[in-house]
C-alpha cells in the first residue's frame, strides 16, 4: 500500500510543496475517481474497461488497479485536466478468494446471531438498554456454542461410544470399532474409556472453530486506523457523532480476541460436562468408592466456577467503539482456555477410571441440557424483544424501519432456528446411519436413538416450511396485483410513437413486480419468526411432558391425528438430514468452483459487512479491511496532491463507501463527492439497521460532503432511493432511471434492449450526465462551508418514492 506521513500536520498550499512531496504537487488540482464494486465482485479490468491494469497500492486479497497508461497520473496532472484519473478498488477476495471460504458454511447460525447486534433500534447511544440488549445478544451467541459443542458429544459421545459401542448388536458389522466392542474386554471397551476416546471429536470441533477465527482475525481485522487531522469532528465528543464515524468501529481485535477465549472455554467446558455428567451418575448408582463420588463432586464444582466466569466475561465484553481497541487482556482471561483444557483433562482421567462391571444402556445421562438450552435461549429471544421494544420507544420516529424495531430479536430467534435445525440434522441421520433401518426404541432396536426434543423439533419443520409456502403464494399473489396495475403504465415511459407490445410490456411489469418483493421481506421474516417461536414452544413442552418422540406420544389419538404426527416426524427428519447433506454439498462445490465459491461469496458480501460484535466464531468481517483500505487510500491521495475525489459505489460498494467517507475527517470528507446505483444503503440498511444508517446518519453525511448522487431503478430487487432532500429543492436520487432503456426495436436499438436491474447503472445515459456533473464540481475551488453540528441540516428525510406496490404503480 502507498504510504505517507501521516503526522497530523497542514496540508501544503498550491504555492509550496514540502520535501517529501512531489513537485508536480503544485501542478492544476488533480481529481481521481475511486470505483468500489459491488456484491459478487468484478474484475478491475472490467470496472476500468481496459485489459491492461496496474496494480497500483494493496495485495491479492483487496488491492487498487490503474489502467496502465495512469499508473504514472500524478506525474503528468496537466494531462488530466478534463478527466479525473480513474481507479478501481478489487475487493472481492475477501469474501470469495480461495476454497478455504466454502468452511464458512457451517458458521450460518453464528452469522445470522452476529447480525442480531446491529439491528437494534435508534435509540440514543446513552440509553440504559443499550447495555443490556448488547449483554443479551452475546449470552445468546454463547448459547450457540454450547449448543454445537453438544450437538457434536451427542452423536460422538451418546449415539457412538455410549449406545452402539455399548450393544454388541450394534457393533457388529462395524469394523471400525471393534477395539471398543464390550465382548472383546479390550482396554477401550469400558463406557468411561468410550466416552474419552469419543471425545476427542468434539474437542478437535472446537479447536477447528478456534482456529479458523484466529486466522481470519489476524488476517482481517488487524489494519490500522486511517490517519487523522486535528481540529476536525475528530475532536467532537463520541456521543454527537454518528457511530460508524468513531474511531474504534472497525477495530475490534482485542474484543473478538476475549470473546474466542470465552466461546472456547464454553465448548471445552460442554465436553466435559457430558463426561462428567454420565460418570458421577454412574458412579451413584453402583455405589462406588466414596474418593471416586468425592472426586466427581469437586471436578463439578469446578465446571460450575469456570462456567461462572466465562458468563462473566461474556458479559463484561463490550464493544469500545470509541477508540481502537487494543488493551491487553487480563490475566484471567488468557488463561481461562487452558483452565478449561486442564479441567477436561482432569474429568478424562477420572471418566477412564477402572470400575469393574461398568456397562451402558439406553440414552446417554444429561440429554435433558437439549431442551434447557431451548428453553434458555426462547427467554433470551423474548427478553431481547422487550428490549428492543423499549429502545424503539426512545428512538426518532421512522416508519420505514423494519418490524418496528424488532428485527434484532426476530433474526435471534432464526439463528436458534438454524443452529437447531443442523445439530438435529447430523443427530437424527447420524443415528438412522448407524441404527440401519430400525426404528430407535422399537422392534428390538439396539439405539435409544438421539434425544425426544430433536424428534419433536424435527416434527415441527414440515409445519414451519408450510408456512413459508403460504408466505410465498402471498407474495406470488402480490407480485400478479402490482405486474397487473403497473402494466398500464408502462408504455407511457417510453416514445408513444413505439408499437405496443403486450408480452414485453407485461414482462417489464413482471420484472417491477418481483423487485418490489424486497420490501415484504420483512413480512417473511416476522411469520417465520413468530411460528418458529410457537413451534420451538410446543415441541419443548411435548418432549417434556411426554419424554417420547411424536409418533408414539399420540398412540391414544385418533387416527389422524397419530398419522400426521408420525408424518411430520419422518418428514421433518428427512428434511433436517436433507438440509446438512445439502450444506456439505454446497461446501465441497464451493470448495472445488470458484464460481460456487462467488455465488456463495455473495451471501457473505451483505452478511459479514459487521464487525464480530456477538459471536467470534462468526465469519470474519470484510469491513474491517475494507474500510480502512478506503480511507487510507482517500486520506494519503488528499493530502499528498492537493486533489478531490468522487467515491463511486455499486450495490454493496456503495456501503463500504459510505463507511469510509464516514470514517474522514471534515477536511477530507468535504472534498469528496459520493456516487452511489443500486445502493441498498436506505432499503435494506437503513431499515434493518437503524442505528447506523437510519435518515438522522445519512442525512448527516451528505451534509459532511462535498456532493452525493444516487441513482436507481423500479426494476432493480437491491438498490433503491435515499430518500433525502436538500433545502434548495435538489435530491439527492436520480431516478427512477428508465429500464430497458428502448421498449422495442428502432433505429439506435434494433435488437430488444435487455431489462438491466441491479446491474450495468453505466449503460445508462444519465450515468454519464450524474458523473459529469460531480465531476465539474471537483475544479480548482476550495471546499465550501457546511453547516456544523449544531446549525440545520442541509437535508432532511423525504417520503420519496414508495418501494411498495403503490409507488410501483405510479412508474
Amino acid at each position: 500500500m502507498e504510504t505517507a506521513d501521516t503526522t497530523p500536520h497542514a496540508r501544503p498550499t498550491r504555492k509550496e510543496a514540502t520535501d517529501d512531496e512531489p513537485a508536480d504537487a503544485m501542478a492544476p488540482q488533480l481529481a481521481l475517481e475511486l470505483l468500489v464494486h459491488g456484491v459478487g465482485g468484478t474484475t478491475p479490468q472490467e470496472m476500468l474497461g481496459d485489459p491492461r491494469v496496474q496494480l497500483i497500492t494493496g495485495d491479492d486479497t483487496a488491492a487498487c488497479y490503474r489502467r496502465t497508461e495512469d499508473a504514472d497520473a500524478e506525474e503528468r496532472p496537466d494531462d488530466h485536466r478534463g478527466e479525473p484519473v480513474r481507479e478501481a478498488y478489487c475487493w472481492s477476495n475477501l469474501t470469495s478468494g480461495n476454497g478455504a471460504r466454502a468452511l464458512w458454511l457451517i458458521l450460518l447460525p453464528f452469522m445470522v446471531a452476529n447480525l442480531a447486534h446491529w439491528m437494534r433500534p435508534a435509540a440514543p447511544q446513552d440509553h440504559r438498554a443499550q447495555r443490556v440488549y448488547d449483554v443479551l445478544v452475546r449470552v445468546l451467541a454463547l448459547s450457540l456454542t454450547v449448543l454445537l459443542a453438544a450437538a457434536a458429544c451427542e452423536v460422538a459421545l451418546d449415539l457412538t461410544a455410549w449406545q452402539c459401542a455399548g450393544t454388541p448388536v450394534c457393533v457388529t458389522g462395524k469394523s471400525w470399532m471393534g477395539f471398543v466392542n464390550p465382548a472383546d474386554g479390550g482396554w477401550w471397551s469400558p463406557p468411561g474409556r468410550r466416552l474419552v476416546l469419543a471425545a476427542t471429536l468434539p474437542l478437535l470441533l472446537i479447536g477447528f472453530l478456534w482456529w479458523l477465527s484466529h486466522r481470519t482475525w489476524s488476517a482481517y481485522e488487524s489494519a490500522s486506523p486511517p490517519p487523522r487531522r486535528p481540529g476536525t469532528s475528530r475532536d467532537t465528543p463520541p456521543a454527537e457523532r454518528t457511530a460508524l464515524s468513531l474511531d474504534g468501529f472497525w477495530y475490534g481485535r482485542r474484543l473478538v480476541a476475549r470473546l474466542r477465549a470465552a466461546h472456547t472455554t464454553a465448548g471445552v467446558l460442554t465436553v466435559a460436562a457430558a463426561l462428567l455428567v454420565a460418570t458421577r451418575k454412574a458412579d451413584a448408582k453402583a455405589g462406588h468408592a466414596a474418593g471416586l463420588v468425592a472426586t466427581g463432586d469437586a471436578l463439578a464444582a469446578l465446571l460450575v466456577l469456570l462456567a461462572a466466569t466465562t458468563l462473566v466475561i461474556v458479559w463484561r465484553t463490550a464493544r469500545s467503539e470509541a477508540a481502537p481497541d487494543d488493551t491487553t487482556d487480563r490475566p484471567v482471561v488468557r488463561a481461562l482456555p487452558y483452565a478449561a483444557l486442564g479441567t477436561l483433562a482432569l474429568t478424562a482421567v477420572y471418566a477412564a477410571w477402572e470400575r469393574p462391571a461398568a456397562h451402558s444402556s439406553g440414552a446417554l445421562p444429561g440429554a435433558a441440557a437439549f431442551g434447557a438450552i431451548a428453553v434458555l435461549q426462547g427467554a433470551l429471544v423474548l427478553a431481547l424483544a422487550v428490549t428492543a421494544g423499549i429502545l424503539q420507544r426512545a428512538a426518532p420516529h421512522s416508519p420505514r424501519t423494519a418490524l418496528r424495531g424488532m428485527g434484532g430479536p426476530a433474526v435471534a430467534l432464526l439463528s436458534c432456528a438454524v443452529g437447531g435445525v443442523l445439530s438435529g440434522g447430523v443427530a437424527q441421520r447420524f443415528a438412522d446411519w448407524m441404527d440401519g433401518d430400525a426404528t430407535p426404541g422399537q422392534n428390538g432396536a439396539p439405539m435409544a436413538g438421539p434425544p425426544v426434543l430433536l424428534s419433536w423439533q424435527a416434527a415441527a419443520l414440515p409445519v414451519l416450511l408450510l408456512v413459508v409456502a403460504g408466505v410465498a403464494v402471498l407474495a406470488a399473489l402480490r407480485v400478479r396485483a402490482v405486474c397487473r396495475s403497473v402494466t398500464p403504465d408502462i408504455a407511457g415511459l417510453y416514445d408513444s410513437r413505439e408499437k405496443p407490445d403486450a408480452w414485453r410490456t407485461r414482462r417489464i411489469a413482471g420484472t417491477i413486480a418481483r423487485a418490489g418483493l424486497t420490501d415484504a421481506a420483512p413480512v417473511l421474516v416476522a411469520a417465520i419468526a413468530a411460528v418458529t417461536l410457537v413451534l420451538g414452544a410446543g415441541a419443548v413442552t411435548g418432549a417434556w411432558l411426554t419424554d417420547r418422540a411424536p409418533g408414539p406420544a399420540t398412540e391414544g389419538a385418533p387416527p389422524a391425528v397419530h398419522a400426521a404426527a408420525e408424518t411430520a416426524a419422518a418428514l421433518g427428519s428427512w428434511l433436517m438430514g436433507a438440509g446438512v447433506l445439502l450444506l456439505l454439498a454446497t461446501g465441497r462445490r464451493a470448495y472445488r468452483d470458484r464460481s460456487a465459491r462467488r455465488t456463495i461469496g455473495i451471501l457473505w458480501d451483505v452478511g459479514t459487512f459487521w464487525p464480530r460484535a456477538a459471536h467470534p466464531f462468526a465469519p470474519p468481517c470484510y469491513a474491517e479491511r475494507a474500510v480502512p483500505d478506503l480511507t487510507w487510500r482517500m486520506a494519503t491521495w488528499t493530502e499528498r496532491f492537493d486533489g478531490r475525489l468522487v467515491l463511486s459505489g455499486h450495490s454493496q460498494g456503495s456501503v463500504l463507501a459510505a463507511a469510509a467517507v464516514w470514517q474522514l475527517d471534515l477536511v477530507t470528507r468535504s472534498r469528496v463527492a459520493l456516487l452511489t446505483y443500486g445502493s441498498p444503503l436506505e432499503r435494506l440498511y437503513g431499515r434493518w439497521f437503524p442505528a447506523y444508517f437510519g435518515p438522522p446518519a445519512l442525512t448527516g453525511l451528505h451534509r459532511e460532503m462535498d456532493d452525493w448522487r444516487n441513482l436507481w431503478r423500479f426494476t432493480d430487487p437491491i438498490g433503491g432511493p435515499i430518500l433525502l432532500t436538500c433545502e434548495d429543492g435538489r435530491r439527492i436520487d436520480e431516478g427512477p432511471l428508465r429500464d430497458p432503456l428502448a421498449f422495442g426495436r428502432s433505429l439506435r436499438s434494433p435488437l430488444p434492449a435487455q431489462i438491466l436491474g441491479h446491474g450495468d447503472y453505466e449503460a445508462d445515459p444519465v450515468f454519464g450526465r450524474v458523473r459529469a456533473e460531480l465531476i465539474a464540481r471537483l475544479g480548482p475551488r476550495l471546499p465550501g462551508p457546511r453547516p456544523g453540528p449544531g446549525e440545520p441540516a442541509e437535508c432532511a428525510p423525504d417520503s420519496g418514492p414508495d418501494q411498495g406496490s403503490s409507488g410501483r404503480s405510479s412508474a
